[in-house]
Parts: C-alpha cells; sequence; structure tokens
C-alpha cells in the first residue's frame, strides 16, 4: 500500500489554473490521485509507471474511459453526495461517476459557462432533454436544472415533450427580445425544428450530441444546417461534456470547442496510445488522434482520462470532435461525425 497523499487545497486552487500553472497544478494532482485512487493507481503500476519519474504532462497516464464502467474510480475514501450515471442503450453498461461532494461540479460548470455565456441570471434558459429527463441521476439534467435556476426568467424550464408550448415561449421571448438559451438533445431539436420552423434572432440554439436511436445518424454539420435552416439562426452552438467529467467544453458554431482553463484536450495516436501530442507541439496543420481529456476538476475520481473520441486539436488548445473509435459502446452525449 502506498502512502497518501495529502489534498492541500486542491479541490480550490484548480479553478485559478492558467496556461502557467497548469502543468503544475496537473503534477501535483497525478501525485495525489497516484497515492489515494486505488485503481489508478494499480493501472500505473501494470505500465511500469515510476509516479516520481512524472515530470511533464507528456508522462502522465490517462486512464481509459471504459474503467469507469467497470470500476468505481474514487480518490480517497468518501461516501457519494451523488452518483451520475452515463446514458445508453439497452444491453450496454453504463458509467458511474462518483461524486464527493457536489459543490466541486457546481463551481466547475458554473464558471465554465459563465466564461463563455456570461451570468444565466440575464437569460431565459429552455432545457429540451427528454430523455435524459426520463432518468434520475443524469449530469447533464443536472447541470442545465442549476442553471434554470439561477436564471431570473420565469419562463425559464425543462420542456419535456410540450412542444407547442416550447414555441410558445420562444415566440414570446422573441418578441420581448428576450436573450434565450435553448440546449437540448440533437434529436428533439432536430423534432421541435422541424415542427416548429422559426426565425430565432434572440435565441442561441445549442445541440449537446446524441441521437440515441431516434432518428437516422448524422454528420455535425448536416445537423447544423438543419437547425440553421428551421430555427433561423445563422449558428448553432454545441456543449461537450461526459459523465466522466466535471467540466464542459463549449463551440460557438463553427465545430471547433474551447475548453475552460482548467481542463485540457491533448490528442494520442489510435496505434501508439502512449504518444502524445500537445497543442504547444503544433506548429501549423492541427494534429488529429484520439482524445484525451485532463480534467482538474475531477480531484476526487480521475483527471486523466482516455477517451473514445477521436478528434482535431489545434494550436490554440481548441479542438474538433469528429467521431468515435470503432466499437466504442453508443452514448447519449456523443457528439457525431463531422
Amino acid at each position: 500500500m502506498k502512502h497518501p497523499v495529502k489534498n492541500i487545497d486542491l479541490d480550490k486552487r484548480v479553478f485559478a489554473a492558467s496556461e502557467h500553472n497548469f502543468t503544475e497544478l496537473a503534477l501535483e494532482l497525478f501525485q495525489f490521485q497516484y497515492g489515494n485512487n486505488e485503481v489508478y493507481r494499480k493501472y500505473c503500476d501494470l505500465l511500469k509507471i515510476a509516479p516520481e519519474t512524472i515530470t511533464t504532462l507528456r508522462q502522465i497516464p490517462f486512464l481509459p474511459i471504459s474503467f469507469f464502467k467497470s470500476h468505481q474510480i474514487t480518490t480517497t475514501a468518501f461516501e457519494p453526495e451523488v452518483v451520475f450515471e452515463s446514458s445508453g442503450t439497452t444491453g450496454t453498461v453504463n458509467s458511474r461517476h462518483y461524486i464527493k461532494d457536489v459543490q466541486l461540479y457546481k463551481k466547475s460548470f458554473s464558471a465554465g459557462f459563465e466564461k463563455f455565456y456570461g451570468a444565466p441570471e440575464n437569460k431565459c434558459i429552455l432545457g429540451l432533454l427528454p430523455s435524459y429527463l426520463e432518468r434520475n441521476n443524469s449530469s447533464l439534467v443536472f447541470m442545465v436544472d442549476e442553471l434554470i435556476k439561477k436564471s431570473n426568467s420565469s419562463l425559464s424550464g425543462f420542456y419535456l415533450y410540450d412542444l407547442e408550448k416550447l414555441h410558445r415561449t420562444l415566440l414570446h421571448n422573441e418578441i420581448l427580445k428576450q436573450p434565450t438559451l435553448l440546449i437540448g438533445v440533437t434529436y428533439a431539436l432536430l423534432d421541435f425544428a422541424e415542427q416548429y420552423p422559426m426565425q430565432l434572432r434572440n435565441t442561441i440554439v445549442m445541440e449537446t450530441g446524441g441521437m440515441k436511436g431516434r432518428r437516422e445518424e448524422a454528420t455535425r454539420q448536416e445537423v447544423h444546417q438543419l437547425l440553421q435552416k428551421n430555427s433561423g439562426t445563422s449558428l448553432v452552438h454545441s456543449e461537450y461534456g461526459m459523465t466522466e467529467l466535471l467540466s464542459q467544453a463549449y463551440s460557438k458554431g463553427d465545430g471547433i470547442f474551447h475548453c475552460p482553463a482548467w481542463m485540457k484536450v491533448v490528442i494520442r495516436e489510435e496505434d501508439d496510445p502512449f504518444a502524445i501530442h500537445l497543442s504547444s507541439d503544433i506548429k501549423e496543420k492541427p494534429v488529429s488522434g484520439a482524445l484525451n481529456i485532463i480534467d482538474l476538476a475531477n480531484v476526487y475520481s480521475c483527471c486523466f482520462i482516455a477517451t473514445s473520441d477521436v478528434g482535431r486539436l489545434y494550436s490554440n488548445g481548441s479542438f474538433e470532435v469528429l467521431g468515435r473509435m470503432d466499437n466504442s459502446d453508443i452514448r447519449g452525449c456523443s457528439l457525431m461525425a463531422l
């Protein structure tokens, strides 16, 4: 048994992350999680990783995301305040994320949202997440519900299957020029836009990905073109998040996602998972491969996750999602290929 490493206010300091101290915080979190996360430590030991030799981001081992399906990924021993579970299809095994302190999640998604979209108090926030609302442990529903609660608009809320009411609300907000965010799972947004074509000028339409077998799969470009045609918006925004993360990246309509300061994406080569490319390595052309994510907010689970998504990384740290690796499970929040 390794000696546990103390957490010296890491859960507070991660939100002060910047380009200047990100590596330092990540290395400190690696040592903390190696010392206090049994599953991650065993994984590192199987790779014959000596923790004292890890001095750069490139050297940190990334835990395959599938471990969240087969193991309880926790750093330190605790009774979880909430357990988030991924969506899936019949016959799939869902991921479970054990949350020690739900305030940490609230702080992460609130600060991330405000960085890209400003205070939720100033918007009417409408959630169109029917398949997620039917579950009790969706991290996406939890996030949107908290944003709705912060909104000062009495019309903010979830619209399960009442598309006519959603249509009336959007018309009302457009007449009053009320800044509005309509965030929804992709298939539900497409259904709504086809049944109620509109010309939205004061509404941000944000898709979270996911067809969940309800519609034929389409590329993100095709989806956005359909939504733009039927909603009258010039751009469709996107949210990139998952059950295993406490942070989200956002795209404001070009399919290129940007992370908050405490989250970073790196690329691993598909035929060599230990060959890592950082954004600082990129000089001109972006680099494509599988996405590894560093989420410093995952203090009490695992900050270093090798996802099943394939993407493209740019020199400024932004990224695209191009699809999913072969043989990966269908997930409700998976983003479609370009």
